[in-house]
């Protein structure tokens, strides 16, 4: 990225984080009676590798999912999802648990793990790059909320429920990674394993 596009992207950070400050802190508590339901997918591959994705706001790697449609079961909906994030097709191998997530924008993440069993992997506009990494070492880039359910897939324990709660430290901690990830440019996601 060039020195002036740099700069560009540094001058949205304000705006950006202010709608994400609302979207996380004021929205939810003004228009969603019911918490919100994600999904979200482990994805291994053959070398027991983890796919991750580069958001782009707040800009940090995650895991593929999204929010069910309406009348979308589940299953239907992490698979639509991660061929819309990722390109690849999965199988679902089991479920990883379910993540109430307290504090900052509040809801129910039912992660699963899974396993590709065809597609591409191709980017698309939720995630501008993609990337395998070795779950036993994730990237500093990781968002916080990923991390607990990531443990948990690799523990080979069984479905858990947990309670987390996104509080001022997960906050800060965010700003900080979109923060590195724009003052090094696109070419900062984190070298694959």
């Amino acid at each position: 990225m060039s020195p002036r596009g740099r700069l560009a992207d540094l001058a949205a950070l304000l705006p950006e984080h202010l709608r994400t400050a609302w979207w996380g802190l004021v929205s939810p508590r003004l228009s969603e009676r019911e918490p919100v339901v994600v999904v979200q997918a482990v994805i291994r591959d053959e070398r027991g590798r983890v796919l991750l994705g580069l958001r782009s706001d707040p800009r940090g790697l995650e895991l593929p999912g999204g929010h069910p449609e309406p009348g979308e079961d589940e299953l239907t909906a992490l698979r639509r999802e991660v061929r819309e994030e990722t390109g690849l097709r999965i199988e679902v191998v089991g479920p990883v648990g379910v993540f109430h997530r307290t504090g900052f924008r509040p809801h129910e993440a039912r992660v699963y793990l899974c396993r590709p069993v065809g597609g591409g992997l191709r980017t698309g506009p939720e995630s501008t790059r993609l990337g395998w990494f070795d779950p036993a070492r994730p990237p500093r880039e990781l968002l916080p909320w990923y991390r607990l359910p990531l443990r948990e897939a690799l523990s080979g324990g069984g479905p858990v429920e947990r309670v987390e709660h996104q509080g001022l430290g997960a906050i800060v901690e965010t700003l900080g990674i979109d923060l590195r990830m724009r003052l090094r440019g696109e070419s900062g996601l984190p070298r694959p394993s």
